[in-house]
């Protein structure tokens, strides 16, 4: 994303809930002085930022049901094979192709990669509304299945990706071994952001999210160019 979409998406974010100036100027890459702290958690090797001059690390909470921005303001959700059939049979389909052919898009896009490598993505996306076109993807887009409740209608068959929110994640070939990584994606969507002076507040929710992360990992079925892939919303 750029900067210019980062700030109109915090701006609307202001509308309803405090966000720290450091946490704002950071996601607006007005911050260089960061650290990259990486932690193993099992199989997957987060990345979490430490802002130098402050001496905080950058941490996560999720505000659901409070807050449910993450469906509202989608950017595309690319599917895993496993999400083929699962969500199509929740979706009352006979048959998996019937569903790629009625629900999904296939995606070719380019991004830069954590290691500034230009990647050459293709994913199967959900639709996430009925008439959406190639052309929507990467616009954001309020997902058809999240209801007025704040819930999503087709939990808990929903697409693999959307449990990773707000991890980035993507793999790297460490002498013939799969490596997964996991880092935030800062879009100026999410209020759950905060500073803290250690990760410990974190560690439960990065031992629960690196099983999802590692799962997820190895059931993506997108192709993977320049070594690694990642998949962001």
């Amino acid at each position: 994303m750029s900067q210019k979409e980062i700030a109109e998406s915090l701006t609307l974010l202001e509308k309803n809930w405090d966000i720290d100036p450091v946490l704002k100027d950071f996601e607006l890459g007005k911050i260089s002085d960061v650290a990259d702290y990486p932690i193993k958690v099992k199989n997957v090797l987060f990345h979490i930022p430490f802002l130098l001059k402050e001496k905080k690390y950058i941490l996560w909470k999720c505000y659901w049901p409070d807050c449910h921005n993450c469906c509202d303001r989608q950017g595309r959700l690319p599917l895993t094979s496993d999400d083929l059939i699962t969500i199509g049979e929740g979706m009352k389909y006979q048959k998996t192709s019937d569903f790629i052919k009625n629900e999904t898009l296939t995606i070719t896009w380019s991004e830069a990669g954590p290691t500034g490598q230009s990647t050459t993505m293709t994913t199967i996306n959900l639709k996430r509304k009925k008439d959406e076109t190639p052309e929507d993807d990467g616009t954001h887009i309020s997902c058809r299945f999240l209801d007025e409740k704040g819930d999503c209608s087709i939990h808990p068959s929903r697409p693999g990706v959307c449990y990773l929110y707000p991890f980035s994640t993507w793999l790297e070939n460490e002498k013939g071994n799969a490596r997964v990584h996991a880092s935030f994606q800062f879009t100026g969507d999410c209020p759950g952001f905060y500073l803290e002076d250690t990760i410990d507040p974190m560690k439960e929710v990065l031992d629960e999210y690196s099983d999802i992360v590692y799962d997820y990992n190895m059931k993506s079925n997108r192709t993977l160019r320049e070594g690694f892939g990642s998949v962001n919303f």
